[in-house]
């Protein structure tokens, strides 16, 4: 039993395991959340921040989990951060491909870049939370940017 609670971990840890892709893990996570995301959209913004909330705890304690089946802080396998950051990304923006594109590019960016305070986050917090915690940042501030576009109506 305790064999298959960790192969559950491990499944939604690294996004239906494509955390293991030999090339780019965290892109390849990013683009399961594009999936998710187009599960879960809703036009509802109450409905789906009430989503997103429900994901957070969930997928750091998840995550926190992996990190200990797996015996390492961070592991580039876990990739729900990355599709729970990507979620995060298309908050209160319109369901159309230019925002989709624009939200994998721009949240991948601050993924990768890790501004303040995902930097200090990431150096940090060696857990669960500090592996989902970054990638919620760097979710706000692609959000934001694309929030910028919305704004200017491209």
């Amino acid at each position: 039993m305790q064999s298959l609670f960790k192969r559950i971990i491990l499944f939604i840890a690294t996004g239906a395991f494509s955390g293991y892709s030999p090339f780019f893990p965290g892109t390849i996570g990013t683009l399961v959340g594009i999936g998710i995301y187009l599960v879960i959209y809703t036009s509802d913004p109450l409905t789906y921040v009430v989503i997103l909330v429900i994901l957070f705890i969930p997928s750091a304690l998840i995550s926190d989990k992996a990190e200990k089946i797996l015996l390492e802080n961070d592991s580039k396998h876990i990739v729900i951060d990355e599709i729970f950051g990507f979620l995060v990304t298309m908050t209160f923006l319109p369901n159309r491909l230019l925002y989709i594109v624009l939200g994998f590019f721009f949240f991948r960016l601050f993924d990768i870049i890790k501004i303040f305070p995902a930097n200090i986050i990431d150096k940090k917090i060696k857990n669960g939370w500090g592996v989902v915690l970054d990638d919620l940042v760097a979710g706000v501030y692609a959000n934001l940017v694309l929030q910028g576009v919305l704004f200017l109506k491209l």
